[in-house]
C-alpha cells in the first residue's frame, strides 16, 4: 500500500511529465539526439571547452587563436536551430528541477508551504547548496 507522500509524489511526477511534453521540451531533446550533425557539433564544442578549462586550471596560458576558434565554434552552434532548441530545453529542464527541489527543501525547512517571496528571496535553499 502506498503512503500519502508516495501518491502525491507520483502525482507531482505526472504533472512534471505533462509540463515537459506540453512545453515541447522532450520533442526538442529528441530532435537534437536524432540529428547527428548537431550532436557532433555540440560534443566537439563541449570537448574543446573542457580542454581549454583544463589548460587554465593547470596554469597554462590560452593561445588567442584557441580562444577565437572556440568562440567561432560556439557561434556556429548557436546558429543551429536544432542545437539552440536543445540548449533551451536543457535550461528549461534545469529550471523545472531547481524549482521542485527548492520548493520541497523550503517546505521541509519551514514546516509549511513557502510563500512566493520566500522562494524568490535571497536566501536560496540553504548555505552551502551551491545554487547562488
Amino acid at each position: 500500500m502506498s503512503t500519502k507522500v508516495e501518491i502525491k509524489t507520483n502525482e507531482l511526477c505526472t504533472a512534471i511529465l505533462e509540463e515537459i511534453h506540453s512545453g515541447n521540451i522532450r520533442t526538442r531533446i529528441d530532435t537534437f539526439l536524432a540529428d547527428a550533425a548537431a550532436k557532433g557539433q555540440y560534443e566537439a564544442l563541449m570537448s574543446k571547452g573542457q580542454e581549454l578549462q583544463e589548460k587554465q586550471q593547470h596554469g597554462t596560458a590560452l593561445d588567442p587563436k584557441e580562444i577565437a576558434a572556440f568562440e567561432a565554434e560556439r557561434d556556429a552552434l548557436l546558429k543551429n536551430p536544432v542545437a539552440t532548441g536543445f540548449l533551451d530545453a536543457q535550461e528549461e529542464m534545469h529550471e523545472l528541477q531547481s524549482t521542485v527541489k527548492k520548493m520541497v527543501a523550503k517546505t521541509i525547512e519551514l514546516g509549511r508551504i513557502p510563500s512566493a517571496d520566500e522562494l524568490t528571496g535571497g536566501g536560496g535553499c540553504g548555505s552551502g547548496c551551491g545554487c547562488h
